[in-house]
């Protein structure tokens, strides 16, 4: 998606918050993209957005970046830089990239220039990123007490926003999820994901469990994001089966 930073903040935030469907089914989920940035969702499709709860056992960064969405359409801007800010030391790339733009316009905050480069400097920093015409953007526009300014809040932010420690600790809250599904993965076993039965029609039964291998793949397609771009991520795909030992056969050969 083309990226610019010429629009009203909000349309902005929007566009950005919609493209990056989570599996916890934000508007996104259930309307197409926009497909331009002329064309701009509304606070009533964010607020719509459908957060599974039980996705923060294993993508924490894509629920709360969920959450983040939901309540910018609720005009809870107070709560939703929190669930952003949350996102975001989960290794959330959009979630950085969203709250850089919030401090560059003055979204319900002061404008800070230096804190918008921070954030998007972090929202930037795997390779080939899709933030990294933004970052490139404010840089040149900045002026040199900007620039020293951010790289005093990267100095504070990177130990808790940056890859080598976000990113560290999303992979293994994810690799720790996916081993107790595919531990629970045995004859084609249910797993209930808090939240998920108010999904695709489904019934609102909390009841309601999918099977594990769908789970994994739910959560697996979402990863990418967390972890796109990100060198040390591996997506896990379908969960194999041990065959049951053979048993030894009895008499003599």
């Amino acid at each position: 998606m083309s990226m610019t930073l010429r629009k009203p903040l909000g349309s902005w935030v929007r566009i950005v918050v919609l493209a990056m469907a989570c599996l916890a089914g934000t508007a996104a989920a259930q309307d197409p993209a926009p497909a331009s940035s002329n064309d701009v969702p509304s606070d009533k499709n964010l607020a719509a957005a459908n957060c599974v709860i039980g996705e923060e056992r294993f993508l924490p960064g894509d629920y709360y970046y969920c959450l983040g969405g939901m309540t910018y359409g609720q005009h809870n801007y107070g709560e939703s830089n929190r669930f952003f800010t949350t996102a975001a030391s989960w290794a959330s790339k959009p979630a950085q990239y969203v709250l850089g733009v919030m401090a560059l316009n003055g979204d319900h905050q002061p404008k800070n220039r230096a804190l918008a480069l921070a954030w998007f400097a972090l929202a930037s920093e795997r390779p080939g990123s899709r933030f990294k015409a933004a970052y490139d953007e404010v840089y040149k526009a900045s002026t040199n007490a900007e620039r020293r300014g951010a790289d005093a809040l990267l100095d504070k932010m990177r130990p808790v926003y940056g890859d080598a420690t976000a990113a560290v600790r999303a992979e293994k809250r994810y690799a720790d999820g996916m081993a107790m599904l595919n531990r629970l993965n045995n004859g084609g076993n249910l797993y209930c994901i808090e939240g998920m039965s108010t999904l695709a029609n489904q019934s609102a039964d909390p009841s309601r469990c999918q099977p594990t291998q769908q789970v994994v793949k739910m959560v697996d397609r979402a990863a990418v994001n967390v972890f796109e771009g990100w060198t040390g991520h591996v997506t896990v795909g379908d969960l194999q089966q041990v065959p049951p030992a053979a048993k030894a056969s009895s008499g003599a050969n």
